[in-house]
C-alpha cells in the first residue's frame, strides 16, 4: 500500500458506482476519481442544489466522465426506499442492472440531538440505520453483480465509544461525541457482520470499511455553523487549515478499499500514519467491533428499527 495513490486506482470501465454524500469533501472525490478512471457514478445526494452544483463541477473537471445526480436522504427511510427503487427501474435499462461499487459515505457529526423522520437519533438513524437501509434494498444488484463491494465510511473516533444494544437512540443521555463515536462503531459491526454473511452464503462480494483520518472538509464545520456555535466552527476552521491532510488525500483509503486488488473482507483502511494521514493501510480497530454476537444483535435490531431484512443473506 505504500505510496498508493489515485492514478494506482484500477481501469473501472463498465463498472457503476453509488456513492452517497457525493456533493462535498471526500465523497466528491470519492466519485470523481471513480469517474475518472472509467465508471459510471451516481451521486446521490440530499440536497438536489449542492448535487446539481458537484454535478456540474465534476462534469468540467472530467469531462469525459458519466455521471448522474439521485436525490437520498439517509435520515429519511422513505428516501431510502424510493432511491433504491429508482435506480431499480432506471439501471435495469441504462447500466445492466449491476451495482459494483456502493460506498457508503454520507453522514453527519457531533451535532446537536435530534431526530431522524422516522424517530431515530440523528447521528445513529442517519450514519448507520439509512445506510443499512440502503445497502440492504439494494443488495439483490449487488449479489447479481460479481464481486460487487460494500465500502461503509467508520472513524477513528468509534475507538472512543461501543454502542449501547439497550440504548440505539440515546434515549438515556444524549452527547453529540459519544452518540458519534458509537454510530462510526456501529458502522464497523455492520461490515463485520455484513462480511460474515456474506461469506456464510458463499457470496464473492467484499465488505470493507475505511476512514480519512483527519482531513478538511465539511463535515467538521457544518454542524457548528448550523448550530451557531461560531467559537466552534472557527476552531474547526483552524484545525482543517493547519493539521488536516486535504479531501483528496482523505479519500484516498476509501478508494483503495473500493477498487485495489485483493482488500480482504471486513478490511478497515485508513491512513498509514497514526491514523491521521499518508497512504492508504490496514488501520486499528477497536476490539468491539470484531465481535460477532454484537454484530449479530446490532443487525437484527437494525432490521427492526428499519424493516429492512436481508432475505438473502439469513445468519
Amino acid at each position: 500500500m505504500a505510496g498508493w495513490n489515485a492514478h494506482d486506482i484500477p481501469d473501472q470501465t463498465g463498472r457503476t458506482a453509488v456513492v452517497t454524500g457525493a456533493n462535498s469533501g471526500i465523497g466528491y472525490v470519492t466519485a470523481r476519481e471513480l469517474a475518472r478512471h472509467g465508471a459510471h457514478v451516481v451521486l446521490a445526494c440530499r440536497s438536489e442544489e449542492r448535487g446539481a452544483a458537484a454535478l456540474d463541477r465534476m462534469t468540467s473537471e472530467v469531462p469525459e466522465s458519466s455521471v448522474e445526480l439521485m436525490r437520498l436522504d439517509l435520515g429519511d427511510l422513505d428516501s431510502v426506499r424510493e432511491f433504491a427503487a429508482t435506480y431499480g427501474r432506471t439501471h435495469d435499462r441504462t447500466h445492466d442492472d449491476r451495482l459494483d461499487l456502493l460506498i457508503n459515505n454520507a453522514g453527519v457529526m457531533a451535532v446537536v440531538e435530534g431526530r431522524t423522520a422516522d424517530g431515530f437519533e440523528t447521528q445513529f438513524g442517519t450514519n448507520h440505520l439509512g445506510h443499512f437501509a440502503l445497502t440492504g434494498l439494494l443488495l439483490p444488484t449487488l449479489l447479481a453483480t460479481p464481486g460487487a463491494r460494500v465500502v461503509t465510511l467508520s472513524s477513528g473516533m468509534h475507538m472512543r465509544a461501543n454502542i449501547d444494544i439497550d440504548d440505539l437512540n440515546s434515549e438515556r443521555a444524549y452527547g453529540r461525541w459519544l452518540a458519534y463515536a458509537r454510530s462510526k462503531t456501529a458502522n464497523l459491526l455492520f461490515t463485520h457482520e455484513l462480511a460474515r454473511r456474506l461469506a456464510a452464503a458463499g457470496a464473492d462480494g467484499v465488505a470493507a470499511a475505511a476512514h480519512p483520518g483527519y482531513a478538511a472538509t465539511n463535515l467538521q464545520t457544518s454542524g457548528p455553523s448550523a448550530e451557531g456555535r461560531k467559537g466552534m466552527e472557527a476552531f474547526m476552521r483552524i484545525g482543517n487549515r493547519f493539521f488536516a491532510q486535504s479531501a483528496e488525500a482523505g479519500a484516498l483509503p476509501t478508494l483503495y478499499a473500493a477498487t485495489a486488488p485483493g482488500v480482504e473482507p471486513d478490511a478497515f483502511i485508513g491512513p498509514s500514519f497514526a491514523m491521521w494521514r499518508g497512504s492508504p493501510a490496514g488501520s486499528p480497530r477497536a476490539p468491539w467491533t470484531l465481535n460477532d454476537r454484537a454484530g449479530e444483535l446490532l443487525w437484527e435490531e437494525s432490521e427492526r428499527m428499519t424493516g429492512v431484512m436481508y432475505d438473502q443473506l439469513k445468519a
